[in-house]
């Protein structure tokens, strides 16, 4: 559309044979690492972790639930977080998206009806981390870097995005 970037925009058939489904009505307690795709359409007690170095999608239906940490590069989210999430590439919050943490992104998108109950951070740090292909740093200039970026770029906030009439 109008000026929009859509190379910019988050390719689900790139994993297309390479996706894990968590069900409707499946519960899993503890941490999860994954690769390629996951679908998530029941409920994740633990952090939720895509493998380093990878190009992996996270999708939480409108049933989905998180009860934890999300870290992955491209993340859509249709469901409840209830928990940081931490994307050095793209976040992508549909219109039944709750999340009760901050997110930190590089690219975000908000449809009509996502809430956002926590900060939106800025991270470009993490982006150039990712980009390189290094490791997250744990040195003290990274984490000094860093600390400035979200001291520079947070913003408490409440959002709820919704339909007028």
């Amino acid at each position: 559309m109008w000026g929009k970037d859509n190379s910019k925009k988050v390719d689900f058939d790139r994993h297309a044979g390479k996706t894990t489904m968590i069900s409707k009505g499946t519960e899993i307690t503890g941490d999860i690492t994954f690769d390629g795709g996951l679908l998530i359409e029941g409920v994740v007690r633990g952090n939720i972790r895509a493998a380093e170095g990878s190009d992996a999608l996270l999708r939480l239906s409108e049933a989905g639930i998180i009860e934890g940490c999300i870290y992955a590069p491209n993340v859509v989210i249709n469901g409840k977080v209830v928990g940081d999430v931490f994307s050095p590439e793209h976040v992508e919050l549909a219109s039944k998206a709750v999340v009760n943490g901050n997110v930190h992104y590089n690219l975000i998108e908000m449809v009509m009806g996502s809430e956002v109950n926590g900060s939106l951070v800025h991270d470009q740090l993490a982006n150039a981390i990712s980009k390189s292909g290094a490791a997250a740093s744990t040195s003290d200039t990274a984490v000094s870097q860093k600390n400035k970026a979200k001291a520079n770029d947070t913003h408490k906030v409440t959002v709820s995005v919704e339909k007028s009439s």
